[in-house]
């Protein structure tokens, strides 16, 4: 795909996706989730990708929809490209944002995301499936969708209470108020908050650690494991499914070269593939 909307580099195992739409701060479209998924494609099918960084150009993350289209900007009439191939009416009504989200949610790569600046609407849920947000100093949040008279989209009603617990996640929809980095790190929303600077250097720091040190089938599973176990009635459920991973990955390639490393007080050199060698199992939930 010929990317229009987002630009992708790819140094040292890590990809990153730069959302490049400066002009308009970075607002969503729906090429641009095209081009992320297919972004996002190409990082599960290449084995030297171990991890994806995601950020903003220019001084915004992503402001939110495209509102250039007015008062028209929500209304699904008069976007019917959107629902071009849908099989029937669940799968029109679709939200957008969602379709979005749910494709980082299904990546086999770790996710970073390296919040620059405003990360409003959109901008802001997309980075909840995200598996380890830093922010600038200069970011600023916001769940805004109430003030558009429009409910949450990307999924948010999910992620959002389970990453800043049901109240936080209720005032901030609620009131729709833009809120700033140190808010976001009180509250769990963001994990670090970092000088402008030094932001893209953290995250790359981060993303090197896990490609350094990490084999890439067994952190695949991880993600998926922690990330669907959200859901499971109980501790005994994820005891299942965590027995069945370990079972599978206890006789792997990867397992007898960490244990050996480990033994021989050196750095692994894990050799198994995301392409080749996950295993198909059962759904975890």
């Amino acid at each position: 795909m010929d990317y229009q909307q987002i630009s992708t580099s790819v140094r040292d195992h890590v990809m990153t996706v730069t959302l490049f739409r400066p002009v308009r701060l970075n607002a969503y479209t729906y090429r641009m989730r095209q081009e992320i998924s297919d972004a996002l494609d190409h990082a599960d099918e290449d084995d030297e990708v171990r991890v994806v960084v995601f950020t903003g150009s220019g001084r915004a993350f992503c402001a939110g929809a495209d509102l250039e289209m007015g008062a028209d900007s929500f209304d699904p009439g008069v976007h019917a490209e959107r629902f071009e191939g849908a099989v029937d009416d669940a799968e029109a009504f679709r939200d957008d944002g969602g379709r979005l989200v749910l494709r980082l949610y299904r990546s086999k790569k770790p996710l970073i995301a390296a919040i620059n600046g405003a990360a409003v609407g959109v901008g802001a849920t997309m980075t909840l499936p995200m598996d380890i947000r830093i922010a600038s100093s200069n970011a600023r949040f916001g769940f805004v969708f109430a003030r558009r008279g429009i409910t949450p989209d990307g999924c948010s009603t999910w992620f959002l209470p389970r990453v800043v617990g049901i109240d936080r996640a209720l005032e901030w929809c609620f009131t729709g108020r833009v809120f700033d980095a140190t808010e976001a790190k009180e509250s769990g929303l963001v994990r670090e908050v970092v000088a402008p600077a030094d932001l893209l250097a953290r995250a790359h720091e981060l993303a090197r650690t896990i490609a350094e040190n990490t084999p890439a089938v067994a952190i695949a599973l991880t993600r998926r494991l922690l990330w669907d176990m959200q859901s499971v009635p109980d501790p005994e459920t994820a005891h299942l499914h965590e027995s069945r991973a370990l079972h599978w990955t206890g006789g792997s390639e990867d397992v007898r070269e960490g244990v050996v490393a480990f033994l021989e007080k050196r750095r692994p050199k894990f050799g198994m593939r995301v392409s080749t060698d996950l295993p198909d199992l059962p759904p975890l939930i």
